[in-house]
């Protein structure tokens, strides 16, 4: 049984977030919170198609797509900095963690659209809301999850903190596929809640401090299916390398 999110009034996301560790924003409410329409975050979904296979699974696994790439938010200035390979702990990471890996930037033409500089606008706000104005350290994560090899895994990491302040999750797009429930708990508690991000352009955003999150694999419906996410990390201590660790 899918379970619908437990969606916050756009007046109230900061709020919730700050509260409970997590929020989630319908899309036509997404498309008001950052200033614009819900057609200009529907025009982005074509650099989707365009995603290089991630090189770096170390499940064996061909099932993700995906681009990378790094910014500062500051005060409603977006800078995109030099590409930089990405990089995770052991700790958050049992995976993947502890490798510098490098993956093909976010495609320019994608960067400069209007809706992505106010996303990291307003996104920047929200972390700042909540814990001060803060110079803000961002990658940006384009994910495709396919079901090509008869499943797909969103986070074959498990459950999991990614060692930053807060995690933004859109949901861009699913077609013909079952699974990929979002499941978050508190680090501290056996408190959590489950549901399923179904509607194109849904956000979910969590405290990473105080909440662990995973999503469960997918799996095809009707043909070969596909789930795009677009996931932005907020830090405030820099971008997490092997020289940089959280205080």
């Amino acid at each position: 049984m899918l379970i619908t999110p437990p969606y916050s009034k756009p007046e109230n996301f900061v709020r919730d977030l700050a509260g409970q560790a997590y929020a989630v924003l319908p899309p036509a409410d997404v498309a008001s919170f950052l200033g614009d329409d819900l057609a200009a975050l529907q025009a982005l979904q074509p650099f989707w198609s365009r995603l290089p296979a991630d090189r770096w699974l170390k499940d064996g696994g061909h099932y993700r797509r995906r681009r990378h790439s790094c910014f500062i938010v500051q005060q409603g200035y977006v800078e995109q900095v030099p590409h930089r390979a990405h990089w995770q702990p052991v700790e958050y990471n049992a995976l993947h963690g502890g490798v510098l890996r490098m993956f093909d930037p976010v495609e320019r033409e994608m960067a400069i659209q209007p809706v992505w500089q106010k996303m990291l606008v307003r996104l920047g706000e929200v972390c700042s809301a909540i814990k001060g104005e803060q110079r803000w350290f961002v990658e940006a994560h384009v994910f495709r999850i396919d079901t090509t090899g008869g499943i797909g895994r969103p986070t074959p990491e498990g459950a999991h903190r990614d060692g930053v302040d807060f995690v933004s999750i859109f949901l861009a797009d699913r077609q013909h596929v079952q699974g990929g429930e979002s499941r978050v708990f508190l680090n501290n508690a056996s408190e959590g809640r489950r549901f399923t991000l179904l509607e194109n352009w849904t956000l979910m955003m969590l405290d990473d401090e105080r909440m662990i999150h995973e999503s469960t694999p997918i799996q095809p419906v009707n043909g070969n299916g596909f789930r795009d996410t677009l996931v932005l990390t907020w830090r405030k201590n820099g971008f997490l390398s092997p020289d940089v660790l959280r205080e």
